[in-house]
């Protein structure tokens, strides 16, 4: 498996996937490293799992989602109109 999450320390680098677990936060895959350590990490962090269309750009991804957008852009206006910058 690659690892996708961009902050993600081993970040594009391909593992080979040891184990399933389960917690209460969902399926854990486990990925081990060269010197046999183990990671713990969710499949949306990678290649596993498709990407969501709406964050996937030609040149990577985006850092906020349409929706993050539209009430970042509500936000921003209903401030402004408060201050009287409008």
């Amino acid at each position: 498996m690659r690892i996708t999450h961009p902050f993600h320390p081993l970040f594009l680098r391909q593992l080979p996937c040891v184990g399933k677990r389960y917690n209460r936060l969902g399926e854990r895959l486990l990925l081990q490293n060269e010197d046999a350590t183990v990671w713990s990490v969710p499949p949306q962090w990678t290649d596993l799992v498709n990407l969501d269309p709406e964050v996937v750009m030609s040149n990577g991804r985006s850092l906020l989602r349409m929706v993050a957008l539209m009430k970042l852009a509500t936000l921003v206006e209903r401030l402004s109109s408060k201050s009287g910058l409008r």
